[in-house]
C-alpha cells in the first residue's frame, strides 16, 4: 500500500487516511462554483441547518442537555433514545460549513449548541441524556437497541470535524473525553461487546487520525473483531440486522440493517488501512463488489425491506417496497469514497455518483426544509401533503415532511452536503484525479484548476489550468461507465481513467464531453419484481415518468411503453401505449385488454419527482410486449 503523507487535524475533510492510493483534497482546497450541487450546498446553508435547529428545539431534543445539567431527567426527556445524535449531526455540518465559508452566524450557533452539550457531560466522560440517572437504565444495559456508542462516534465525528476546520476546541474536548471512557469500559479489560449501531468504528479511526493517539485506532480495531462473534443478543429480525451473525473477515455481502451495514463497512476498511491488514481490506472490497452487484438499487440506494431498514435477499429489490433510506446513502458514499482513496479504481466513485444525483439529491426539499426519509421507486397512489408544522413516523410520508419522530436523515443531509467539495478531486504522487463533476475551483500546493461545466444537464466539462509545476504530472479524469463515445480533447476516450501526461502550462484548457443521449436500461432478469420492464437514463441522472405529465384520463400504472427513448424539445420522451383496465372482479387469467391509442410520456430526473405537488410516479416502465429485452 502506497503511504501518503496528510496533516490530519489540517486537514478539513470527513476522512482523512495515512495510507492509500489517493489523497483527499479538502475543503480548502475545493470549492464549488454556481452551478448543480453549489445551489444545493448554499441551500442547506441557508434554510436546512436553521430548520434543523428549529426543530431540534422545538421537539425538546436539543433541550435534553439543558434538562440533564439542570438534574431534570427523566422526566423531562424528549424524543427517541437516540435523539442526542441528532444535535452531534447538527454540529458537524455547522463545524463544515463554518470551516467552508466562514460564516458567522453559523458559528455563533455552533457556539451556543456546544455550551449546552458541553454542561451535559459527567466527570468521568459519559455523555447520553437517557441512560445512567436516577430514574434511567443503567448505562450499556441495552447494548443492542440502546445507541449510547452510536451517540458517542457522532459525537466525536463532530468534534473531528470542529478540530480540522478550526482546530481543537471545547466540542473536541467533550469529544475525546468520550473517547476515553469508551476505551477505559470498552477496552482490551472491559465489556467485551459492541453497540448494535455500528459507528463510533470510524469515529475513532478518524480521531487517532487527528490526534495520533493509537489507542482510538486499537479500539476501533476491537469493536470491528468483536462483531460478527455473537457479543449482542439475538432479536427477532435476527443477528445480521447489528451485522453480528459473521465476523467481517467471513462475510461476503452487506447484509441487515442497511445504515448500520454501511458505516460498520466504512469503519472497517478505515481500520484496515490504518492497520495495513490487507486481509480485511479485501473482505470489505468483496462485499462491495457483491453488494453493488445484487442487492444495490438502480438509483444507487440500498435497503429494500420496510420492517428492518435492511438489505434483502439477493436481487429482491421491488421498486414499490424500495426503503433505500438517505441514511443509507450517505453511509454508501462513505464507504466507497473510502475504498476509492484505498484502491484508486473509479468504479468506487461510479456508484457515488450515482447515489448522489439518485439519492442525496432526491432527499431534500427545493427549500431545503423538507425531506424524505426514505426513496421509493414507484409511487402507485399520490401522495399526501405533510402538515408543515408536524412530525410524521419515518417511513409513513409519501411527500417530502419537515420533521419525523426520527429524524436521522436531515441532519445526515446537512452534513453531507455541508462537506461535499471534499469528495470531487484526489491527488497522488503522479498528479491530480477529478472524481465528480461539478463547477468547481482547486487549488493545491502544486495544482489548480477551475472547472466550468453545467453537468448534469450538459455533458461538457471543461478544465483551465491555474497553477502548475514546470515539471510533467498527470490529469486524470474520470469516465463514467455509461459514456461509451466520451472524448478529451476531441479523441475518444473509453470508461476508466483518461489521463493526460504532459507539461502544463497556466491557462492551458482539457474538454471532456460526456455523452448524454437518453439511455434504455434493462435489469438483471433475477430481479423478478421488474422483469420486462426498463429504465431510461440519461448520464448520471436515472429519470422517471410521473402523473402530472400525462393527459387527464392515463393511468401511469397501465401504461406499457416502447423500448425508445428521444430527447424532444429539450425533454426526454417515450411512447406509452395505453389500454382500457379489464373490469374482471378476479385479477387473474384475465387476457391483455389490446391497445387504445398511444401517447408521449416526458421522463423527468428522478430527484426532481414530487416538487409540483402529488403524484403518482415509476421509474421501472412496464415494456409493452412484456420483452426483458429492450432491444
Amino acid at each position: 500500500m502506497t503511504h501518503v503523507t496528510i496533516s490530519s487535524i489540517d486537514h478539513a475533510t470527513p476522512a482523512a487516511p495515512t495510507a492509500g492510493r489517493l489523497r483527499p483534497l479538502d475543503l480548502r482546497e475545493v470549492s464549488l462554483r454556481p452551478g448543480f450541487w453549489q445551489r444545493r450546498q448554499d441551500t442547506n446553508r441557508r434554510a436546512s441547518l436553521e430548520h434543523i435547529e428549529y426543530w431540534l428545539e422545538r421537539t425538546g431534543w436539543l433541550g435534553n442537555f439543558d434538562a440533564a445539567a439542570e438534574g431534570r431527567l427523566p422526566e423531562a426527556r424528549r424524543g427517541r433514545e437516540f435523539s442526542d445524535t441528532e444535535i452531534y449531526k447538527l454540529l458537524e455540518a455547522m463545524a463544515w460549513e463554518h470551516g467552508r465559508t466562514g460564516d458567522t452566524a453559523v458559528e455563533e450557533r455552533y457556539r451556543a449548541i456546544v455550551r449546552r452539550v458541553a454542561a451535559a457531560q459527567e466527570p468521568d466522560g459519559y455523555l447520553n441524556t437517557n441512560f445512567g440517572r436516577p430514574g434511567q437504565a443503567p448505562r450499556y444495559s441495552d447494548l443492542e437497541w440502546g445507541h449510547e456508542i452510536y451517540s458517542f462516534g457522532h459525537l466525536i465525528q463532530a468534534g473531528v470535524a470542529r478540530a480540522r476546520t478550526a482546530g481543537p476546541d471545547e466540542l473536541f474536548q467533550v469529544a475525546v473525553r468520550a473517547a476515553d471512557h469508551v476505551c477505559e469500559v470498552f477496552g482490551p479489560d472491559g465489556i467485551a461487546s459492541v453497540c448494535g449501531h455500528a459507528e463510533i468504528e470510524p469515529a475513532l479511526v478518524e480521531l487517532y487520525r487527528v490526534t495520533g493517539e493509537r489507542r482510538y485506532l486499537e479500539q476501533a480495531r476491537l469493536f470491528v473483531e468483536r462483531r460478527g462473534n455473537q457479543v449482542l443478543s439475538d432479536i427477532e429480525f435476527g443477528r445480521s440486522y447489528f451485522q453480528d451473525d459473521v465476523p467481517a473477515r467471513q462475510a461476503e455481502v452487506l447484509r441487515g440493517h442497511a445504515v448500520r451495514a454501511t458505516y460498520l463497512a466504512a469503519g472497517t476498511v478505515d481500520v484496515a488501512v490504518e492497520t495495513g491488514d490487507a486481509e480485511l481490506l479485501d473482505a470489505v472490497t468483496r462485499q462491495w463488489h457483491a453488494t453493488v452487484a445484487r442487492r444495490t438499487y438502480l438509483t444507487g440506494g440500498m435497503g429494500s425491506r420496510h420492517q428492518d431498514e435492511a438489505f434483502g435477499e439477493d436481487f429482491v429489490l421491488p421498486p414499490d417496497r424500495a426503503y433505500s433510506e438517505t441514511c443509507a446513502a450517505v453511509g454508501s458514499v462513505m464507504l466507497s469514497w473510502r475504498l476509492l482513496l484505498a484502491h484508486g479504481d473509479p468504479e468506487y466513485a461510479d456508484l457515488i455518483e450515482r447515489t448522489l444525483f439518485n439519492v442525496i439529491a432526491t432527499s431534500p426539499a427545493d427549500d431545503g426544509r423538507g425531506f424524505f426519509y426514505t426513496n421509493t421507486l414507484h409511487q402507485r397512489v399520490p401522495g399526501t401533503e405533510p402538515e408543515p408544522d408536524k412530525l410524521v413516523p419515518r417511513a409513513a410520508s409519501s411527500l417530502r415532511a419537515p420533521w419525523f419522530a426520527v429524524s436521522c436523515c436531515p441532519t445526515n443531509l446537512a452534513r453531507t452536503y455541508a462537506s461535499l467539495a471534499a469528495y470531487l478531486a484526489t491527488v497522488d504522487d503522479e498528479g491530480l484525479q477529478i472524481h465528480q463533476y461539478a463547477a468547481a475551483s482547486i487549488n493545491t500546493t502544486r495544482f489548480g484548476c477551475e472547472i466550468d461545466t453545467s453537468y448534469p444537464d450538459e455533458g461538457r466539462i471543461t478544465v483551465r489550468i491555474t497553477e502548475t509545476p514546470e515539471t510533467p504530472w498527470t490529469l486524470s479524469l474520470r469516465i463514467p461507465h455509461w459514456a461509451t463515445g466520451a472524448t478529451l480533447d476531441g479523441r475518444p476516450v473509453q470508461p476508466g481513467w483518461a489521463r493526460l501526461r504532459r507539461r502544463f502550462s497556466p491557462g492551458d484548457v482539457v474538454v471532456l464531453d460526456l455523452p448524454l443521449q437518453p439511455r434504455i436500461t434493462a435489469p438483471d432478469p433475477r430481479i423478478d419484481a421488474i422483469r420486462g420492464c426498463v429504465a431510461v437514463e440519461r448520464g448520471p441522472v436515472v429519470l422517471c415518468a410521473e402523473s402530472v405529465d400525462l393527459p387527464p384520463g392515463v393511468d401511469l400504472n397501465a401504461l406499457r411503453v416502447l423500448p425508445h427513448a428521444e430527447e424532444r424539445d429539450g425533454a426526454v420522451v417515450v411512447t406509452g401505449l395505453t389500454a382500457k383496465p379489464a373490469g374482471s372482479g378476479w385479477p387473474y387469467g384475465i387476457a391483455p385488454e389490446p391497445t387504445t391509442g398511444t401517447v408521449d410520456v416526458p421522463l423527468r430526473p428522478y430527484h426532481r419527482w414530487a416538487r409540483r405537488g402529488p403524484s403518482t410516479m415509476r421509474v421501472w416502465l412496464p415494456l409493452a410486449d412484456g420483452r426483458t429485452d429492450p432491444q
